[in-house]
């Protein structure tokens, strides 16, 4: 349906269906992905969960069932709902590509609906965020190739010169991450479902964690900082604090992130030189990440009274809280020093959950509360009460889970660095294991609080889309 609640005068009609399906289905994977990391979370603590359905819900095969679910279906819907929503206001123009527009979503939908048959059943390639087998990996580029002519052709059929710097957000997204995918994924099929890398041993370790560290770098942080370069202003009310920053944040954000990548494998057969480039451009990272993040938070300057009122800005502020803080633990932890106590330990699950939960999904969060009440043409979400409660849950529970993992994973670091006089481990890897299940009963309680969440989400949400009558003053609407 082609909504016309931007119709008026000589303003365009723009196309708010394939919005509305995939700010929907941004609700409804967002449930499964973390009820899939809550119930692998619980495995942590209850390990005889791993035999419920055997081998199809063993940690091995949901853990990267979790990690597509939450990036490419939660993450990748709000991408796709935001950049299209975004893309036709800041362009005054209506969606480019006619059929290709829907193809985006039920394409998309397929890759991910294919991810969760595959996945359990223990088909992947085993590469990190790119576990999905060649025909999916097929798909997902057609997919993508579709979603760049749609965008980019929006942006070429636009009504005025200028191309808003949210649109330079994600449309660098869209073209980097197309980079990645392609190069990433150059396989070999041996059979319908198993394919081989054309890379081999440092060089497949290099291409893998160029791509991996990018997928953060431009599908997890420059595609949400378009988010931010559009919401935040909006639900504020204010122009964004400095539009030169925001530029500057752009050039020296996609100049410096895509070679960061190498610091994922210090100390490994990687050449020195090689890690530590990647240390260093990781450190001069820092710069732009906080530019981009005190841009956002000082466009409320004027406005920070709202904050006490609007639940939903609190969502989109609060999320670059965490995204300055997120930018800031990724250059430390990048220093060999620190990654020779940090490296596969919980601390690194502290950091990218940081990250997944208090920037991505937060900033997300605030996202749909701003946009579900437009495409459904009401007012307002139907309890702003309920959006609030939502705030704090998701906070507590990012706030338990991430603290957990820092103090398992520097406990971890540092009982696995002891060494008695004599050169012997002073513990063995089980008593580690034992020392940190009371963060892994924590990490459980703060996931599951957060799933609470986005449970009342979901149920906020079919209140505002089959609730008719406008809120009442209370903040409820009427029944």
């Amino acid at each position: 349906m082609t909504s016309s609640l931007a119709a008026a005068g000589n303003h365009p009609v723009y196309d708010y269906k394939v919005v509305r399906q995939f700010s929907v289905m941004t609700v409804v994977w967002g449930i499964v992905g973390m009820a899939v990391g809550v119930l692998i979370a619980a495995q942590l603590v209850w390990p005889g969960l791993n035999d419920i359905w055997a081998p199809y819900t063993n940690f091995g095969r949901l853990r990267p069932l979790h990690t597509n679910a939450v990036i490419f279906a939660f993450g990748g819907c709000a991408l796709f709902a935001t950049s299209y929503y975004v893309v036709q206001r800041t362009c005054q123009a209506p969606l480019f590509g006619g059929w290709l527009v829907p193809f985006t979503f039920w394409g998309w939908q397929l890759v991910i609906v294919s991810a969760a048959i595959t996945l359990p059943l223990g088909i992947t390639t085993t590469k990190e965020y790119a576990e999905l087998e060649w025909p999916i990996s097929i798909l997902i580029t057609i997919v993508w190739v579709a979603y760049a002519i749609v965008f980019f052709g929006t942006i070429a059929k636009r009504k005025i010169s200028h191309i808003y710097v949210a649109n330079w957000f994600f449309g660098a997204f869209i073209l980097a991450v197309a980079l990645l995918h392609v190069v990433n994924n150059v396989y070999v099929p041996v059979t319908l479902w198993k394919s081989y890398s054309v890379y081999s041993g440092t060089t497949d370790a290099m291409i893998q964690w160029w791509y991996g560290h990018n997928a953060v770098g431009f599908f997890l942080t420059a595609g949400f900082l378009g988010i931010m370069y559009y919401f935040v202003p909006k639900q504020a009310e204010r122009p964004i604090y400095s539009y030169q920053l925001s530029i500057v944040h752009f050039w020296a954000l996609i100049s410096i992130y895509v070679w960061a990548g190498a610091h994922h494998l210090h100390y490994t057969s990687l050449p020195d030189w090689a890690q530590s480039l990647g240390m260093v451009m990781s450190l001069i990272l820092l710069a732009p990440s906080w530019g981009g993040m005190i841009n956002g938070v000082m466009t409320l300057s004027g406005a920070w009274h709202k904050l006490r009122t609007d639940p939903t800005l609190r969502f989109l502020v609060v999320s670059l809280s965490f995204y300055g803080l997120t930018t800031f633990e990724g250059p430390m932890m990048s220093i060999k020093t620190v990654n020779a106590l940090s490296h596969n330990t919980d601390w690194t699950i502290g950091h990218v959950h940081a990250g997944a939960l208090g920037w991505v999904a937060m900033i997300s969060i605030g996202a749909m509360y701003h946009l579900l009440p437009i495409l459904f043409g009401r007012k307002q979400m139907y309890s702003i009460k309920w959006i609030n409660v939502h705030f704090w849950l998701s906070t507590v529970g990012i706030v338990l889970y991430i603290v957990a993992m820092w103090v398992n994973g520097i406990m971890q670091g540092l009982m696995w660095r002891a060494f008695n006089e004599d050169g012997t481990l002073t513990y063995t890897f089980v008593e580690s294991v034992q020392a940190s299940y009371p963060g892994y009963v924590v990490r459980f309680v703060g996931g599951a609080i957060f799933l609470l969440g986005m449970l009342l989400m979901a149920w906020n949400l079919w209140r505002t889309a089959t609730v008719p009558e406008p809120a009442n003053e209370s903040g409820e609407a009427k029944a």
